[in-house]
C-alpha cells in the first residue's frame, strides 16, 4: 500500500514537472532577421508568367541582382517575337537567330522596416531587338514599364516583381492593334 502511494505521488510529481516544462515553451516568439539592402544581391531561379491577353505562358527562368541591377542572360523574347511576326514557323526561326538577349533592369532600394522588407523602384530602360525575318532584320524597339514596386520579403528571402511590354515599335512604326505582355514573378528564391 505504501508502495503504491509513494509511486502515484512521483507520477504526479513528473506529470507537474512535465506541465511547468512545456509551458515555459509558449513564450519564446520568432524573431525575424532584419533585412539589409545588401541581401538583394545574390543569384535567383523563379517563376515567370507571362501573360498577353487570355494567354499565359509560364516558366523557370534565372537572373541575378547586384548593386541595383537586376540582370537576365535570357530576357523571354518569345511572346514579342511573336507578337511582330504572326507566321509560327517564321516567328521560331527568328527566335532562333536570335539566341539569348542580355536584358538589364536597374532599380532603387529602400528598407520598409515594420514589414521586414526592401522595396524597389524599377526603372526599365527599352528593350531594342533585330528580328531576322525573309531576308530582313526589322529593328524593334520594346518599351518595358513596372507600374508596382518589387520587394525582396526578409521572411522567406524571396523576390517578388511584375513588368510590361507596354508598346513595340518595329522599324520606327507602332505596332496598332497590341496587347500588353506582363511579366510577372510572383516567387524567386536565391540560389
Amino acid at each position: 500500500m505504501k508502495k503504491l502511494t509513494v509511486l502515484k505521488s512521483l507520477v504526479v510529481a513528473m506529470i507537474v514537472f512535465l506541465g511547468f516544462s512545456l509551458t515555459s515553451c509558449n513564450d519564446e516568439r520568432y524573431e525575424p532577421i532584419p533585412v539589409k539592402l545588401s541581401d538583394v544581391d545574390g543569384s535567383y531561379k523563379a517563376r515567370l508568367v507571362t501573360s498577353q491577353g487570355n494567354k499565359f505562358n509560364e516558366k523557370i527562368i534565372e537572373f541575378q541582382a547586384k548593386d541595383t541591377i537586376i540582370t537576365f542572360k535570357d530576357f523571354p523574347v518569345r511572346e514579342i517575337v511573336k507578337t511582330i511576326i504572326t507566321d509560327p514557323v517564321k516567328a521560331d526561326t527568328a527566335l532562333a537567330h536570335i539566341g539569348k538577349v542580355e536584358y538589364k533592369l536597374e532599380y532603387t532600394s529602400k528598407i520598409n522596416a515594420s514589414q521586414n522588407l526592401v522595396e524597389l523602384t524599377f526603372e526599365p530602360k527599352t528593350l531594342a531587338l533585330q528580328i531576322p525575318v525573309d531576308g530582313v532584320t526589322k529593328n524593334a524597339v520594346v518599351k518595358l514599364a513596372a507600374k508596382q514596386k518589387g520587394f525582396f520579403v526578409g521572411y522567406d528571402w524571396s523576390l517578388r516583381f511584375g513588368l510590361e511590354a507596354e508598346k513595340i515599335t518595329v522599324d520606327g512604326v507602332e505596332l496598332t492593334p497590341y496587347q500588353t505582355i506582363k511579366y510577372d514573378v510572383p516567387i524567386s528564391v536565391k540560389n
